[in-house]
């Protein structure tokens, strides 16, 4: 998969059924929900560390742990797609990415941050624009800023489903955060994998013919 078998999804308005993403990602949290829950606990007492212990040196985990970390839902759901079995270790998989996703991790961040700053609304824009950039930089292999620009730019056609979209989901973790925290356990892998799913379905065409 590479640039030009994307180019053939930019400008297309892709719909889809949000309820059916969280569902599709509810089913796969099902199918390891103990292995989910414990990666989420792991990602989420090392944060809580650098909080408690390290509140200065936060930046360290928000631009050079997170990104991989959380990545490892995406390599999950992959192989949860492919049928291929899942052992807990798999999680770890974003480190064998680490530079590439780093770089789209922490350019996305500042400029979406930048963009926050200047007139808040290109930050909410390039904050969902940027929603499948990981993924992209992933799967597809490009660089930071084509895995960037593509993933703004496949959003793009139908931004405001995807908005409300991660609205969906922003109001699903903080329900999660009320119920003593303890439901983003639940709440966080079931994001990700919603969002791979999604991407998934949106790609499936291209990666068929691969």
């Amino acid at each position: 998969m590479n640039k030009k078998d994307l180019e053939l999804l930019i400008g297309e308005k892709y719909e889809f059924d949000i309820k059916a993403v969280l569902i599709k990602g509810w089913e796969t949290f099902r199918v390891i929900p103990f292995y989910s829950m414990a990666y989420t606990l792991l990602i989420l007492s090392i944060q809580l560390m650098f909080m408690v212990y390290v509140p200065d040196f936060i930046f360290i985990f928000s631009l050079f742990l997170a990104g991989p970390l959380f990545a490892g839902f995406y390599l999950v759901a992959n192989k949860i797609s492919q049928k291929e079995e899942v052992i807990y270790p798999d999680f770890f998989g974003g480190f064998g990415y680490y530079i590439p996703i780093v770089l789209v991790w922490l350019v996305g961040q500042v400029l979406t941050l930048l963009g926050l700053f200047a007139l808040i609304i290109p930050g909410i824009y390039l904050m969902i624009g940027y929603m499948f950039a990981v993924l992209i930089s992933v799967f597809f292999g490009l660089d930071f800023w084509n895995s960037l620009e593509y993933s703004r730019k496949l959003i793009h056609g139908n931004w405001v489903k995807f908005f409300i979209f991660g609205l969906v989901l922003a109001v699903l973790n903080i329900a999660g955060a009320l119920v003593f925290v303890f439901g983003l356990v639940v709440t966080i892998p079931v994001t990700y994998y919603a969002i791979y799913h999604l991407f998934e379905n949106l790609t499936k065409n291209i990666i068929s013919e691969d």
